[in-house]
């Protein structure tokens, strides 16, 4: 499924599904709970935390996906075209940073 048919998707979710999407601010403090629940389970799965017993079954790609429901929301109720930003954000990328990164010594 690429970004677009993913955020219509979503958009049909809410519609079916929900009553509304929450506002703005409210769906920018979901994203933060939602990152935050991420980072819990990369800083103490692969960093040096250890690992709570309740933390063992967490699933990184449902809060992975999580993350993803909420950005394609905010995408959809304020007309982003997330396809195309990030299709833009490639390329971008993929120009600036080329060089770059095969040049760093720190990843060799």
């Amino acid at each position: 499924m690429n970004i677009e048919n993913a955020q219509l998707e979503v958009d049909k979710w809410v519609k079916e599904h929900g009553v509304r999407y929450f506002n703005e601010l409210t769906n920018m403090a979901q994203l933060t709970e939602e990152v935050g629940e991420v980072a819990r389970i990369i800083a103490r799965r692969y960093g040096e935390q250890s690992e709570k017993e309740s933390d063992k079954n967490k699933d990184l790609g449902e809060e992975l996906a999580d993350v993803m429901f909420v950005v394609l929301c905010l995408a959809n109720q304020t007309g982003i075209d997330l396809q195309q930003a990030f299709d833009k954000k490639l390329d971008l990328k993929t120009k600036r940073d080329h060089d770059r990164h095969h040049n760093n010594k720190k990843l060799k």
